[in-house]
């Protein structure tokens, strides 16, 4: 069973309103970068990094936000635990991130071993001077580490047997969509 949480037009009305919590903290971003988390971070950090953009007025991929992909998946606490072995995604951070503030984005934030894993990844790319996290849905009540979005789409109460699914138009789906399933 699934039941809708969100779609359009409240998710772009949600990204925006997160695009203007992000410009009143990092005001022009001279020395902010986006990072993606992969796999569906990234669909969610490039709809960000284009609502960015536009309200900052900037058109060119040399003078917008600065945006990488990270992929954390052999930084991962259950990577050798596992039976069959995960499949690596694209790392692509064109740029150092050495004393910058990173804005970490992934879609779904739950039990928070993704956001550890990034963060030990992010290491190979330089200290930043700060981490921020950017969620579009917060799965309360199912952390196992203590990690919590510095930003946040919406907050959803979930039982640990449900699960949150975020449909991406990019992905091929006929529309924007976040479900919650049992």
């Amino acid at each position: 069973m699934k039941r809708l949480i969100l779609s359009s037009p409240l998710l772009e009305i949600v990204i925006s309103r997160l695009c203007q919590e992000l410009i009143e903290r990092h005001q022009d971003f001279t020395d902010t970068v986006l990072l993606g988390m992969q796999p569906r971070g990234i669909y969610f950090a490039e709809r960000v990094a284009r609502e960015l953009n536009r309200a900052l007025g900037r058109t060119s991929a040399q003078t917008g936000v600065p945006l990488g992909y990270l992929d954390a998946t052999f930084y991962r606490d259950d990577f050798r635990r596992r039976d069959t072995p995960l499949r690596p995604n694209t790392t692509h951070v064109p740029f150092l991130i050495e004393g910058k503030k990173v804005i970490l984005i992934d879609d779904v934030l739950a039990t928070g071993r993704m956001v550890r894993a990034a963060l030990d990844a992010m290491t190979a790319f330089g200290r930043p001077r700060k981490v921020e996290l950017l969620v579009l849905i917060d799965r309360r009540y199912n952390r196992d580490l203590p990690v919590r979005a510095d930003y946040t789409g919406m907050r959803v109460n979930t039982l640990e047997s449900q699960r949150v699914l975020v449909e991406w138009t990019e992905q091929g789906s006929e529309a924007d969509r976040i479900w919650l399933m049992d």
